[in-house]
């Protein structure tokens, strides 16, 4: 959108309008960041994350979680917390912290859960885990674009393998 200055628009009510604009782009940039992890990412709705990804995740997303460089796409994200949600039904991922500069988003986030089964082949038998995450999100119209992120799974297992 833009905005053009009228001879008789006074420059504050202008910089009022420029506000308020960049405001809501800003807010909804946010509220699509906390539902990646509200409604995609927490098995809370599991029935159909590929559903609540259409409307949080771009179509052409890239996702970084090694450092092969290899992007991960947004169907084989949906197809793997599918996995995750049935593998781990009470799975929880809170945003501790958000730290925003423009477009992009720092998340630190703590995912927790109890798998049915074996996690990454370590069958806890019964016990939780609860971990940490830092995830760097760059969102355009209200839609994440590109994702980097790092999960402690190697503390998962080991928590899982604890005796």
């Amino acid at each position: 959108m833009i905005i053009t200055k009228p001879a008789a628009m006074p420059a504050a009510a202008l910089a009022l309008a420029i506000t308020v604009l960049a405001t809501g782009a800003l807010a909804d940039d946010r509220v699509a960041v906390e539902a990646f992890y509200t409604r995609i990412l927490t098995a809370s709705d599991p029935a159909d994350p590929a559903l609540a990804a259409q409307t949080v995740i771009s179509e052409d997303w890239k996702s970084y979680g090694d450092y092969t460089g290899v992007a991960g796409t947004r169907d084989q994200f949906v197809g793997m917390m599918t996995g995750f949600h049935k593998l781990i039904p009470d799975l929880t991922w809170k945003v501790e912290d958000i730290v925003q500069s423009g477009d992009t988003f720092v998340v630190r986030g703590r995912a927790s859960g109890t798998p049915q089964g074996p996690l990454f082949g370590v069958d806890g038998k019964g016990k939780s885990f609860d971990i940490m995450s830092i995830d760097i999100h760059r969102v355009q119209d209200g839609r994440i674009v590109e994702s980097y992120h790092v999960e402690d799974w190697a503390g998962a297992l080991r928590q899982l393998s604890a005796k």
